[in-house]
């Protein structure tokens, strides 16, 4: 009986052990080890940071429906991988062996690499749920007494998408309260131009974005390095396609919400040799290990180069699809590690996103990530606030189910009405 260990329990964790489970049958055990007893679905986050939507509509407590599933659950922060020797070593002191890993941690949210930055700062942030609750918190406080409101990403951030979603979504309450009119909104992103998403654009994500902004009266600075944050106010430096510092803005704020730049969890990022410079797990075409051949990695937390260089520094997003589809394929490779042959399956590294603007929504598909594509798909409309409503409730019924079944591609594609982006 071989025991497998995922470290982790978001959107790609949770269904990985579903899928474990099924693909492994009773024969070999496996368990989750997550630093919290609780899922979050995580792209509901900016409906929280507006009050749109309570903590009992996105999370729920793990353990019962895992052991209805015959896996294990430990609820410990992680604060070593002993890879040499296979073993974990959790906070309250016990250790946990393991034969395979798959590491599915999500991000370290690196909010020091900005003075100021962050709920412990000037900032908030919707990159956890109890992160947007505090943001929901503010903002109630802010529209008692309305003023400028700046937000964005960083520089380094690597996952703009709820960026855009936040500021889309604020517009949109702030209309609904009738203050919008009381309330200057400024954008500040480190991407090269709006609409870059980290994939250097995707269809016209550029234009689209671009003209909903101005539609909506939300000015914007681009290739942004954000240098400090003081009570109301930030700093930003602006660059130009050489990276050259063109202007400095000090803005005024109110309210602000900044996605941070993403590192990896210290103690993945502790192995020596597992991870890149900034915490993210190596990993092959199998999404195994290159050092440590029974450590797969999922997710936010791999190790994948940008698109292409900006002037600012900007990361590359990992979309639903995409750790879905890195999910499955490890499942299949250790499959069929542990029937004694070597690993064959491949993800498909596919960015595919429906992104909810308060009241309407942006869906792109970009195939493969990296250009030239296949598919290089933007579209908005209502449907996809709809479709991102309904998929949320979707999501999360499947995992309190346990249904081990390809979720994004299943409701995502179709809602695009697009069949299938892979056959493995």
């Amino acid at each position: 009986m071989a025991h497998i260990v995922i470290l982790g329990a978001g959107t790609g964790g949770m269904p990985a052990a579903y899928e474990m489970r099924e693909a492994l049958g009773k024969e070999h055990k496996i368990t989750v080890v997550n630093a919290v007893d609780y899922f979050q679905f995580v792209p509901s986050n900016p409906w929280i940071g507006v009050g749109w939507r309570e903590r009992d509509d996105i999370t729920f407590p793990i353990r019962p429906y895992l052991e209805r599933k015959g896996i294990d659950f430990v609820a410990q922060r992680v604060d070593k991988i002993d890879a040499d020797n296979s073993r974990l070593e959790l906070a309250n002191g016990e250790s946990l062996a393991y034969d395979y890993l798959l590491i599915a941690t999500g991000p370290k949210l690196a909010f020091e690499e900005v003075e100021g930055l962050g709920p412990e700062g000037y900032t908030t942030s919707v990159c956890t749920t109890d992160h947007a609750e505090h943001s929901n918190k503010v903002y109630q406080q802010f529209v008692t007494q309305p003023g400028p409101v700046v937000i964005g990403a960083v520089q380094g951030a690597s996952c703009f998408g709820p960026a855009y979603e936040y500021a889309f979504i604020v517009d949109t309450d702030l209309r609904k309260r009738k203050i919008r009119d009381k309330v200057p909104m400024t954008f500040v992103t480190s991407e090269p131009y709006i609409g870059h998403l980290g994939l250097g654009g995707v269809g016209d994500s550029k234009g689209m974005l671009e003209s909903e902004m101005r539609n909506r009266h939300i000015k914007w600075i681009v290739n942004a390095k954000v240098t400090k944050v003081e009570q109301g106010k930030m700093y930003v430096d602006e660059h130009n396609a050489d990276g050259e510092v063109i202007r400095q803005h000090e803005l005024e704020f109110g309210y602000s919400m900044m996605l941070p730049a993403f590192k990896g969890v210290d103690a993945v990022a502790n192995v020596e040799g597992m991870c890149n410079p900034r915490g993210f797990v190596l990993v092959d075409e199998h999404q195994r290990n290159p050092k440590y051949k029974n450590i797969y990695s999922a997710g936010v937390c791999i190790a994948i180069p940008p698109v292409e260089a900006t002037p600012v520094p900007t990361g590359t997003p990992k979309t639903g699809y995409m750790i879905e589809s890195m999910v499955t394929a490890i499942v299949k490779n250790i499959k069929q590690e542990l029937e004694g042959k070597e690993p064959t399956h491949k993800p498909t590294w596919n960015a595919i996103c429906l992104a909810d603007m308060g009241d309407t929504g942006a869906a792109f598909v970009a195939s493969p990530q990296i250009p030239p594509r296949n598919i290089n798909w933007f579209k908005k409309g209502k449907w996809v606030h709809t479709a991102k409503v309904a998929f949320e409730k979707y999501f999360i019924r499947k995992m309190k189910k346990g249904t081990p079944e390809p979720l994004y591609e299943k409701y995502v594609l179709a809602a695009m009405g697009i069949k299938r982006l892979s056959d493995d």
